[in-house]
């Protein structure tokens, strides 16, 4: 069981996506918890999930425009790709909605 804290900016449908993300793959989600978190809002996750699954989901919760930062017990040991380190998440993804 990992958990997975995952900040956002509480846009319309920016927590359904990011539990869909789940969802589509059939994992229980046992654990769900959403709340405001300074300016934005988090919400918490506890999933049953491999080590390819982890990398699906951090790649498909960074593709959601909203999203800020997912984090997870196991995050050091995921070395999926992750925006260039020259290159702010907020510049790609003004880009992307350019």
């Amino acid at each position: 069981m990992q958990t997975f804290h995952i900040r956002y900016r509480n846009t319309q449908g920016t927590l359904m996506r990011i539990l869909n993300a789940a969802s589509r793959r059939a994992l229980d989600l046992p654990v769900v918890q959403a709340e405001p978190a300074e300016h934005d809002h988090q919400v918490t996750l506890a999933l049953e999930v491999n080590q390819k699954q982890v990398g699906q989901l951090y790649r498909e919760w960074y593709g959601i425009a909203d999203v800020i930062k997912v984090s997870s017990g196991a995050a050091s040991a995921w070395a999926g790709p992750h925006p260039p380190a020259g290159v702010s998440i907020e510049e790609s993804r003004a880009a992307a909605r350019a």
